[in-house]
């Protein structure tokens, strides 16, 4: 595999070399530029992508993968689809990497720390979409990472390690979901929703804590 990927890249170097040169000297037009950088995050993915196929102990690999994916994704709607590329690009990439991180957790189900970074990326990917829409949302955008980042410890809440539940996720998830309620919503009309929200939150987590038990 890996002699083929040093065949691959070689060639790719080659023919992307003639083809900037060309442009360089206004033979040629189009983004040549920021296609061969698309190709090369490409190329990256597929070479760490074979990396975690042969070794999947290694969840970096698959990490590395994703994330240079997310920019070859990204670097394409750019350039194919520019509309959809602006509103979109960024959340992929930052996409990608929380889905790396799952994939952590995933190889080791003792490395839980990692649902928390991934949950981060997801949030802002949400962030980066509602900031890029031509509309103004009925929210401030903010309040969405909060929120993001409270459903992450929300569900962290009812994974178990060792036996053992995070049962104290559920103490920043309710802090965090308040506050984010309380940004995206503003002052004058957060109150009103923020109190009985966490009230059927907390209800809801008991309950379904109860159910979960008794199965």
């Amino acid at each position: 595999m890996f002699k083929d990927m040093r065949t691959l890249f070689g060639a790719y170097l080659i023919i992307a070399g003639v083809l900037i040169g060309l442009q360089q000297f206004g033979f040629l037009g189009g983004e040549w530029g920021e296609i061969f950088f698309g190709g090369l995050w490409a190329l990256g993915a597929i070479y760490f992508a074979g990396l975690y196929r042969q070794n999947r102990a290694q969840w970096w690999f698959g990490f590395v993968a994703l994330l240079l994916a997310g920019l070859t994704l990204a670097n394409l709607l750019d350039l194919l689809v520019p509309a959809i590329g602006n509103l979109v690009g960024g959340a992929i990439f930052l996409g990608m990497i929380g889905v790396g991180f799952l994939v952590a957790y995933s190889r080791n189900k003792s490395s839980w720390w990692a649902i928390i970074p991934a949950g981060v990326m997801f949030s802002l990917a949400a962030v980066s979409i509602a900031d890029a829409l031509p509309e103004k949302l009925p929210f401030d955008e903010g309040g969405l990472l909060f929120l993001g980042i409270g459903l992450t410890f929300l569900v962290l809440s009812f994974v178990t390690v060792n036996g053992e539940r995070l049962s104290w996720g559920i103490f920043p998830a309710i802090i965090l979901i308040g506050f984010g309620l309380f940004v995206a919503l503003g002052q004058a009309a957060a109150w009103n929703i923020i109190w009985p929200s966490l009230l059927i939150l907390f209800g809801l987590y008991f309950l379904v804590n109860s159910l979960l038990r008794r199965a």
